[in-house]
């Protein structure tokens, strides 16, 4: 018989199951036949599984494909396959890899016979992943820029939008490089709202009106954002791409609920989308399972976290789940689970944390203190000691962070 832990890991791997890119690319391209030879540019988290679904709905119509992703998120037998060239990039800051992967791409867009299909598969991590920089702008000066942008606390639309003024490709810029080529654009979401400008930082999607005040940013990146390449406007860059979402958080949390009532629990799909301070929304879902009656709760969202200098381990999931667990602290019928739906959550290996009633009183046990470690942003080595981590490894998906919640 299942316990409540276990049942919340069940939800959330069928929510992941529901929205893994080889699926989904899989049953687009079984109705959205594409005709002739195509060309395939994978790029994200869920590169290689987006691949996997067009190689498998397309076979020999696959005729050259360039795979950016993750390091540790690609088979190394996928660097031996004809046709297929793979690089693996800097995530979450970019690296020289970054430019190389770039590059390459607009070399293998430019190689691709004008009259065949142009076959885009994009999920989160594009940003750091792939990068063409304008004059005047370096590898080390984008790096800082990353590195102010993720320690900022600002949401990740905010980041894009800083990004997009920094690229020579993103913004909508790549799309000035198809000369006319007909694209068919596929995208897993892992951004609020949905929209294509977003996902990956827009490659093939025209700017949107600016999201984030410049005067508000620090200055040395103000003077950095003068050497922004023009924005590309012109409707027929755009004319040919098609653009299909085949996987989001709204899925997820679907499938997430379809789970749920195989289980036999009651429950409660939260339509907000989470977002803001991490441990104060940790705190107050531990509030909510504390007031309702049993069953379970899932939400989805990101929140974010302003670390401070030389921060720990861990990433925003973690530390929302120490909170929660700071709250639920004695209560034995409670159960949390958030975590990141591309297996990471932060720096680390690990997905996120799944938290209970004992998970302070462990973790104290082991000489850690579970204020001094939220405050350090050193959630990750609590939750080490507390034995509450969570480890999928790359999931073949990203579209967001999902926090689950059993009552008993």
């Amino acid at each position: 018989m299942s316990t409540p832990s276990d049942d919340a890991l069940k939800i959330f791997r069928g929510a992941l199951a529901a929205v893994n890119g080889m699926a989904c690319v899989e049953r687009l391209l079984a109705v959205r036949r594409l005709r002739g030879d195509v060309y395939a540019l994978a790029v994200g988290k869920a590169a290689e599984a987006m691949y996997q679904g067009a190689r498998s709905a397309l076979g020999g119509q696959l005729r050259g494909s360039l795979l950016v992703t993750k390091p540790g998120h690609v088979q190394p037998e996928m660097k031996d396959v004809v046709g297929v060239t793979v690089i693996e990039a800097g995530h979450p800051l970019p690296d020289e890899a970054s430019l190389q992967a770039g590059q390459a791409m607009l070399d293998f867009i430019a190689a691709t016979p004008e009259d065949v299909q142009l076959l885009f598969l994009i999920s989160g991590g594009t940003s750091s992943l792939v990068e063409v920089l304008p004059p005047g702008v370096s590898l080390d000066d984008t790096r800082r820029v990353a590195e102010w942008l993720l320690a900022s606390g600002l949401d990740i639309c905010a980041m894009n939008a800083v990004r997009k003024r920094l690229s020579c490709i993103k913004g909508g810029r790549l799309a000035a490089h198809l000369d006319g080529r007909s694209v068919l654009q596929v995208l897993i979401s892992d951004v609020p709202g949905d929209s294509p400008a977003d996902i990956g930082s827009g490659l093939l999607e025209p700017e949107e009106e600016a999201y984030i005040n410049v005067s508000e940013l620090p200055a040395w990146v103000q003077e950095l954002l003068k050497y922004s390449p023009p924005r590309v406007m012109d409707p027929s860059y755009f004319a040919d791409i098609e653009t299909h979402v085949v996987a989001s958080l709204d899925h997820a949390l679907g499938a997430a609920a379809l789970e749920t009532k195989k289980l036999g629990y009651k429950m409660q799909v939260h339509t907000e989308r989470l977002s803001g301070d991490a441990a104060l929304v940790g705190q107050r879902l531990a509030s909510v399972l504390i007031d309702s009656p049993p069953g379970v709760h899932i939400w989805g969202g990101e929140t974010t976290v302003a670390l401070p200098t030389n921060p720990g381990r861990g990433g925003r999931n973690q530390h929302l789940a120490l909170a929660a667990a700071e709250i639920l602290s004695n209560q034995n019928n409670i159960w949390l689970l958030a975590a990141g739906t591309d297996g990471s959550d932060g720096a680390g290996d690990d997905a996120g944390a799944l938290v209970d009633g004992g998970t302070i009183l462990r973790g104290t046990l082991k000489c850690l203190n579970a204020a001094e470690c939220l405050r350090r942003a050193d959630s990750g080595s609590f939750l080490e000691m507390s034995g509450d981590l969570i480890t999928t490894g790359p999931t073949g998906t990203n579209v967001m962070d999902m926090v689950i919640g059993v009552k008993v």
